[in-house]
């Protein structure tokens, strides 16, 4: 009997996890590790941001569904990888902190025949002064969206901004209420919750009758609008090619949200941030409610050889996300291609170690990288969550079972590059049964290939959008579906990823 061992109990572990134990059935042990107690559909978190969901609505516990799944559970953090075993034993394991309650703090060793990290990312809200509490968390001065304790709390934040601008205007003081919105750091990726969270929180505030007493503006280190981490694309919209900087500068015009891009917070206070702009000038900007996405990095692994020695450097890239088949030597810009980026996500230097979604270095950005004069990056780093981060957990999957059921000499690595992968985004721009409204986009390839698609970089036939009240009801019927499919109710699998 082989066992696996997923860590990350998020999109891309979850569906890692959930397919291979479908494919192994009970011949083989699959453990998930994850310090989580519930497992969160992130993509809603912005509707909790605002009100317009419940924490009950985007979260649901995992012991249950994993029981059921025949699933090994371990609720816990895992903190070390002993990929060559240790003295006296070549078993490889991993080193396990519990954080379920009353067993908090207790370690474990589990040994493995193949390791998938999906781990996520760290929140790394302290990379920008202020932003975090300098203990790894978020700080006081602004609020987040990333978790759904966050987004209750921003909601609360919010509501008594809103509750603010109602009396201002009710007493004709004319006090309006500053909120800004964006990224906190210069090399932030998740520009789409800002994006998402900004457009609800306007449409929020036109319902709650006080928009005309709110200044909304965004924030970003996109070097243009619409960039959104993948170097900005070109769509069809209604037989046209149209840029994605066109469709988003219009969106913000139409809905008078003021814009700063090329943008690195570099530091951030009560009511006020600094910032630094690619042309290196230097500015503040002040505020009554702010949310800023945090900067993500790996979770903190540690890796130790069979003689103890750190080998940290070995699995891992320097911004603590996993080393796989990725071309990390591609150098300056001018030479980067599609094929720098990996295919079957497998560490090179161990065959029985994958990495999925967040979780993998990506060989470099895909927006073209940038930085002021000063020598400060400023440039978004590529977006791996979402559709991509399911369809690479079920090619891992593949991948991992092929492996276990041929042995690794005659198994068939399953490819999930996401130079040749499609995806689909639908970015809410507000709820509402009539009148809410969402961006609708597909994307092909998320990462552009110019050798294939001159100009572009992507296939037009095949990368549109439109944005309207049908895009809202596609989010509001995916944020259903996808719930479904990750409790493994009947018929899961033929939900796509």
């Amino acid at each position: 009997m082989a066992r696996l061992i997923v860590m990350g109990g998020g999109v891309s572990g979850h569906t890692t996890a959930t397919f291979a134990k479908k494919w192994l059935g009970n011949d083989h042990e699959v453990v998930v590790v994850t310090p989580n107690a519930q497992w969160n559909w992130i993509p809603s978190n912005i509707w909790v941001g605002v009100g317009q969901m419940q924490k009950k609505d985007v979260v649901f516990p995992l012991a249950p569904i994993y029981e059921k799944a025949g699933i090994d559970y371990r609720q816990a953090l895992a903190t070390e990888i002993h990929p060559n075993g240790k003295e006296g034993s070549d078993k490889p394991y991993i080193v396990i902190q519990s954080t379920k309650e009353g067993k908090a703090g207790k370690t474990e060793e589990l040994e493995y025949d193949y390791l998938v990290n999906a781990t996520g990312p760290k929140l790394n809200f302290d990379a920008t002064p202020g932003l975090g509490n300098g203990k790894g968390q978020m700080g006081t001065n602004t609020v987040s969206v990333c978790t759904a304790d966050h987004a209750v709390h921003a909601n609360l934040e919010l509501q008594q901004v809103f509750e603010k601008a109602r009396k201002a205007k009710e007493n004709g003081t004319g006090e309006r209420q500053k909120i800004l919105v964006g990224t906190g750091h210069g090399m932030c990726t998740c520009q789409g919750a800002a994006f998402e969270y900004i457009f609800n929180i306007e449409h929020e505030a036109k319902k709650a009758g006080v928009r005309d007493m709110l200044d909304i503006k965004w924030i970003s280190n996109e070097a243009f609008l619409g960039d959104f981490g993948m170097g900005g694309l070109h769509m069809k919209v209604g037989g046209y090619a149209v840029s994605s900087k066109l469709f988003a500068e219009s969106l913000y015009a139409e809905r008078n949200v003021e814009w700063i891009i090329g943008a690195h917070t570099s530091k951030v206070e009560e009511g006020k941030i600094e910032y630094e702009l690619l042309d290196g000038t230097k500015h503040e900007e002040e505020f009554d409610f702010a949310m800023l996405i945090p900067p993500f990095a790996g979770v903190g692994f540690k890796a130790y050889d069979k003689d103890g020695s750190d080998m940290t450097d070995v699995l891992f890239a320097p911004n603590g996300f996993m080393k796989v088949d990725a071309k990390y030597d591609a150098g300056a810009y001018e030479n980067w291609k599609a094929s720098d980026w990996p295919r079957t996500y497998q560490n090179p230097t161990f065959d029985n170690i994958f990495a999925a979604g967040i979780a993998f270095a990506p060989p470099h950005l895909i927006s073209k990288p940038m930085s002021s004069p000063n020598g400060t990056p400023i440039n978004p780093t590529p977006p791996r969550t979402g559709m991509p981060a399911g369809i690479i957990g079920k090619a891992v999957a593949h991948s991992v079972c092929d492996m276990i059921k041929n042995g690794k000499e005659n198994a068939h690595l399953h490819e999930a590059s996401m130079a040749e992968m499609g995806a689909a985004c639908v970015a809410s721009a507000g709820k509402g049964i009539l009148d809410g409204t969402a961006a609708a986009m597909t994307v092909y390839p998320v990462v552009p290939d110019f050798e294939k698609y001159p100009g572009t970089g992507r296939d037009t036939d095949y990368t549109f959008g439109e944005i309207g009240l049908a895009g809202h009801w596609i989010k509001h019927i995916l944020h259903h579906m996808f719930i479904y499919k990750a409790k493994l109710k009947p018929g899961w699998t033929l939900i796509p990823e």
